[in-house]
């Protein structure tokens, strides 16, 4: 029974250790702060553009590509196709 109880142990550590599997960065966009003397600070935590620009309104900055996002490239919308009459 001890062995059995050892096993488990050592296989619930071993589990746990093991890294988790990859995920995508899901934040697209970066804030760039604006601060005095250029020592404004940067946050990349933002899933779209819209909500980044209105964590900089009224604090100004800019927004840019997140460098180190890794998420799905997106694809245009596909326009619907019209028969032609003629």
């Amino acid at each position: 029974m001890h062995k059995f109880m050892l096993a488990m142990i050592m296989a619930v550590l071993a589990t746990s250790l093991m890294p988790a599997t990859g995920q995508a960065d899901p934040y697209k966009w970066c804030a760039h702060y604006s601060g005095d003397d250029g020592g404004g600070g940067t946050n990349c935590g933002f899933v779209t553009i819209e909500q980044c620009r209105a964590t900089i309104s009224g604090i100004g900055g800019y927004c840019e590509l997140n460098p180190f996002y890794t998420g799905p490239a997106e694809r245009p919308a596909k326009r619907a196709s019209k028969p032609r009459n003629g």
